[in-house]
């Protein structure tokens, strides 16, 4: 959510904003928000100086009382019945203008940054960089599914029985490089300084519209039947809103995290669910980053949080690039975003494995995150990045350390969390 001072002086910076998202329709709310704010400061100004005459009055009566001038101070009650009778009337309208202008503000998109490509959808985001050479060996490499299923690492027709499509079971090697990539993940971060966090895997409705969009918000977030909770879509979530309503000592800035979390998503949308594989899927495993900081520090905060991703996947032999996300690819909260994407030797393409964003104050405005310093209070930055999201990682690591023989390399790294495992050798041939 946007500061409303923005609106109220430069209410064409927020439209030009709008237009270069490509959302047009959005241009009216802006004026809508513009007529009911001066509606609403009117009526705050009216409120105000009814107070001040009620007190003036007041004072009036007190001493009409003292000198036994009862007739002349009962008339002057009347006005003082009469302005609180005017003042619950401004009350009540002040509130539900409040929550009309709040609503409304909701939906109007973040101040994008200045370096942010301008395109309609993802189709236009840019390449940036590209780090480690894309190979494509001599020899087929199958759909990841057709991999884990040599190891009987996969297991999607059991899971359809228990749960439906969109789920799977990982076993025996499988499941373990899912937890050697979650715990080197966990690990590389902490080295990086981060706090390893685990946070709770259920918010509540006033945190998932804290963090994101309703359009966001109705596309991933499966509700909890009869209760005020949502399971998380990324444990970003809730290590955000562990700040909601948090004033921070400016000392303690910035403030870095790593968290773990299963994540579950609808997964709503034209892409669907993929049936056979695991690469988009109703649950998985996630490491995240997420860091509070200085308005002034978030952009260099940025560039380091998807730098590290970009070195986590190049220690496991994963070629990556990244890809600067559009105006129009940028969900509404945020500033500036880029892709982290993989190198998939079987299709011969890069597929998004890691998302790193900043969003700016805007978190921070609707959870009511601040911090204090000499010069007062203020709102923080919110930024985070995927360290590691374990379906994609596994795909993209099966594929590149893949072996003519079928075997996969465990890279160096995860060798530890594998008691020793150095290659992982098919069982079956299905």
């Amino acid at each position: 959510m946007i500061d409303i001072n923005l609106i109220r002086t430069n209410p064409e910076i927020v439209k030009e904003n709008i237009k270069k998202k490509f959302q047009d329709s959005k241009l009216a709310i802006v004026d809508e928000v513009v007529k009911l704010d001066t509606e609403y400061r009117n009526l705050k100004n009216e409120g105000d100086n009814l107070r001040q005459q009620r007190n003036q009055i007041s004072s009036q009566i007190g001493g009409l009382m003292r000198e036994k001038k009862v007739d002349e101070a009962n008339a002057l009650k009347a006005n003082v019945t009469s302005i609180n009778d005017r003042l619950k009337e401004i009350e009540v309208k002040e509130e539900e203008l409040a929550t009309l202008i709040k609503q409304k503000m909701m939906v109007i998109p973040n101040i994008i940054d200045d370096s942010v490509p301008i395109g309609k959808d993802d189709s236009e985001n840019v390449e940036i960089q590209k780090f480690g050479e894309p190979k494509v060996p001599n020899f087929e490499i199958p759909y990841h599914a057709d991999i884990l299923n040599t190891f009987d690492a996969l297991d999607k027709e059991s899971s359809g029985r228990t749960s439906g499509n969109g789920f799977y079971y990982i076993m025996g090697d499988g499941a373990r490089l899912i937890s050697a990539m979650i715990s080197y993940a966990r690990d590389f971060m902490i080295n990086k300084g981060f706090t390893y966090c685990i946070p709770p895997f259920m918010i509540r409705g006033d945190v998932v519209s804290g963090v994101m969009s309703f359009a966001e918000m109705d596309a991933m977030m499966y509700k909890i039947e009869g209760e005020d909770l949502y399971l998380i879509g990324t444990s970003e979530h809730s290590m955000i809103g562990k700040f909601k309503d948090q004033i921070i000592n400016e000392k303690s800035l910035p403030i870095t995290m790593t968290s773990y979390s299963p994540c579950f998503r609808k997964e709503v949308g034209a892409h669907g669910i993929e049936e056979r594989g695991i690469y988009r899927v109703h649950q998985f495993e996630k490491q995240e980053m997420v860091v509070l900081c200085k308005p002034e520090d978030s952009m260099a905060w940025y560039d380091k949080m998807w730098s590290f991703s970009v070195e986590l996947f190049r220690s496991l032999n994963i070629p990556v690039r990244t890809l600067e996300c559009c105006s129009g690819d940028l969900a509404d909260l945020k500033v500036k975003s880029c892709d982290i994407e993989a190198w998939s030797p079987r299709q011969q393409k890069y597929f998004e494995v890691c998302s790193c964003s900043t969003l700016g104050d805007a978190q921070a405005r609707r959870l009511g995150i601040r911090a204090k310093g000499e010069k007062g209070n203020y709102y923080l930055h919110t930024l985070n990045n995927t360290v590691l999201a374990s379906t994609r990682a596994l795909i993209a690591l099966l594929e590149n350390n893949l072996q003519e023989d079928g075997s996969v390399v465990v890279p160096e790294p995860l060798r530890m969390y594998m008691g020793g495992l150095d290659v992982i050798r098919p069982k079956t041939t299905k």
